[in-house]
């Protein structure tokens, strides 16, 4: 079908957008027909007509959020391009559940979105591909990422927590994404307006904490004062120093004075705090005050670490390509293989580890296909740490990681029969040559640290050809 034959329905409220996009769709060849209502819209769709669905979603007789389910119904291949000027969180990930091809914010760019309709006419019918591909391009527009459980109930906190102008609490690993979940929370909240200070406490030396945050004597205005209307983001609140924690209580409990000069009375900015320490630890070691505590702590938030939401890593892997295509980064898309890589890796790092990965990637390769050949030779020149931390990698993670090597190293990602057996042999050998050496081939002693019958060690000795060594102690 070429673009002549095409057919794009749009729905807005607005006459002036409606004007505006029939225009252009029809400058570019499309066949156009426009509505006010979401009545009208449902019933051309279920005439058959139509091959994409422009449409804004609050409309005067219904909530397109209510319409799309049904439209999604009759016609389940009809691409479907959301726009509203809610530009927030929710709107983005209601979108996205009700399965639109892509969410575009208003004001819209007309380039964006007579781009978003050419790719949303000219994807292959029913292809996964192409699906995930329109998830990227949506994701990407948003400020978090992921459809999986543990997301799920952060964007709940969130939309319970945007109506009200409570403290929040952030806590989650380094490189979860606590800014952009503080971000979210001030852009859709009642301090949108205002301005989003951001103080990273671990990066301030610790003796100009105080000034960074509460200004001078001489009269400059501190981190406080700056957002005053708007929101202070306290990033790594567990790293502030018992002296700042003390003056910041009193500021928050109004017992210690902190003026605007600019309108002469007292700063009102929300705070959310985040931290990546456990504080409770903090404060029964004296580090952490416990009364600063409870005042941050009124609207808990945990942010989930990447591991255990692995099945957002496609949706996050293919959106950061996306976002470094956008930035001037070679343009690269990521088979299958590569995707079950990355969901075996520990993600110490959480979702800046993997989006530095395929910036990498994207720049240091020159293969237009990211395959699991390239992602394991990426994460084989990391050293392997656990838990955000500098500790060395589990055995089980070291074994996994070797695993992951050599299923990658084989033409079609099968090795040959008997793996198991090969596993286990391999296994056992280093284990029991090392157990026999530091008890200096004391073979009655090693078989009652491995937990083994005496008879068993010895026929193990004998089958796997275990020398008995007598060097080590």
């Amino acid at each position: 079908m070429n673009a002549i034959a095409k057919k794009i329905l749009i729905a807005d409220d607005d006459a002036s957008i409606r004007l505006v996009l029939s225009q252009a769709f029809t400058r570019l060849g499309y066949q156009v027909r426009a509505t006010g209502n979401a009545a009208t819209l449902l019933k051309w769709v279920s005439e058959g007509e139509g091959d994409l669905v422009v449409t804004d979603v609050v409309m005067p007789d219904e909530n397109v959020f209510n319409v799309l389910p049904r439209i999604r119904k009759q016609r389940p291949k009809l691409p479907i391009i959301v726009m509203s000027a809610q530009n927030n969180l929710i709107t983005a990930v209601n979108a996205a559940e009700v399965g639109a091809f892509e969410y575009v914010p208003k004001p819209f760019d007309l380039d964006d979105m007579t781009g978003a309709a050419r790719r949303a006419l000219s994807r292959p019918a029913d292809s996964e591909a192409a699906k995930a591909q329109a998830r990227a391009v949506r994701d990407d527009r948003l400020p978090l990422i992921g459809r999986s459980a543990p997301m799920q109930e952060v964007y709940r906190t969130i939309a319970r927590l945007v109506g009200a102008d409570l403290t929040v609490l952030i806590t989650g690993e380094s490189g979860a994404g606590k800014e952009l979940v503080a971000r979210a929370l001030h852009d859709m909240g009642r301090r949108r307006d205002g301005k989003f200070v951001v103080i990273n406490l671990a990066a301030v030396p610790r003796e100009r904490v105080e000034t960074e945050l509460f200004g001078k004597d001489d009269g400059s205005v501190g981190k406080l004062v700056e957002a005053d209307g708007g929101t202070l983001f306290l990033d790594e609140i567990g790293d502030m120093p018992l002296d700042a924690q003390t003056r910041l209580l009193r500021v928050i409990d109004g017992s210690e004075p902190a003026i605007n000069p600019k309108t002469n009375r007292r700063p009102n900015a929300r705070i959310i705090a985040a931290t990546n320490r456990d504080l409770r630890g903090l404060i029964q070691q004296g580090l952490f005050r416990e009364d600063l505590f409870f005042r941050l702590n009124v609207a808990p938030l945990r942010l989930p670490p990447l591991r255990d939401r692995t099945e957002d890593i496609p949706d996050l892997a293919r959106a950061f390509l996306l976002r470094a295509s956008r930035e001037g980064l070679p343009s690269k898309t990521i088979d299958a293989g590569a995707l079950d890589r990355l969901k075996l890796h520990p993600w110490p790092g959480n979702v800046r580890e993997l989006e530095n990965l395929i910036r990498r990637i994207c720049a240091l390769y020159g293969e237009d296909l990211i395959t699991a050949r390239i992602v394991e030779r990426e994460l084989a020149d990391q050293a392997p740490v656990i838990g955000g931390e500098d500790k060395p990698a589990t055995l089980s993670q070291l074994v996994e990681r070797k695993l992951s090597s050599y299923f990658a190293d084989q033409p079609e990602g099968l090795p040959p029969a008997g793996l198991y057996d090969r596993v286990l042999e391999d296994v056992e050998r280093p284990l029991i040559q090392l157990t026999l050496s530091a008890t200096r081939g004391n073979q009655v002693r090693a078989a009652e640290i491995l937990g083994l019958n005496r008879n068993t060690l010895r026929k193990k000795i004998q089958d796997l050809g275990v020398e008995i060594s007598r060097g080590r102690r």
